[in-house]
C-alpha cells in the first residue's frame, strides 16, 4: 500500500467556504481506481488544507498524480502553496496500530 499526503493552503476562499466544497467533491475521489481511502484534513489555524490518500499500491497512487482530476486540484486558484509527498505504508506495525 502507498500513501499520498496533499496539503496547501487556502487563498481568497475562507475555511467555511471550502469545507462547504467537499461534499461535492468527495465523489470524484471515491472514484478514483485503487484508491482505498482518503482523509479530508484542515486546520483553519494555520491555513492548512489537503488530503490523507491510501491506494492499493503505487501504480494506482501514480495513476491519480497524472490524472485530471489531480491536475484540476493543483490548477485550483484558490489552493496554492502545495506539497505532495508519497510514502510507503509499513504494513506490519500499522496492522497493530489499527491502520489497516
Amino acid at each position: 500500500m502507498n500513501i499520498l499526503i496533499v496539503r496547501f493552503n487556502l487563498e481568497g476562499l475562507t475555511h467555511d467556504e471550502f469545507v462547504s466544497s467537499t461534499d461535492e467533491a468527495a465523489p470524484h475521489w471515491a472514484a478514483i481506481d485503487g484508491l482505498i481511502s482518503k482523509y479530508w484534513i484542515a486546520n483553519a489555524e494555520t491555513n492548512t488544507y489537503g488530503g490523507v490518500y491510501l491506494f492499493e499500491n503505487e501504480e494506482s497512487m501514480l495513476n491519480y498524480k497524472a490524472s485530471p482530476l489531480c491536475d484540476q486540484l493543483v490548477g485550483t486558484p484558490a489552493f496554492v502553496n502545495f506539497d505532495i509527498t508519497n510514502y510507503d505504508l509499513i504494513e506490519n506495525p500499522s496492522k497493530v496500530t489499527r491502520a489497516i
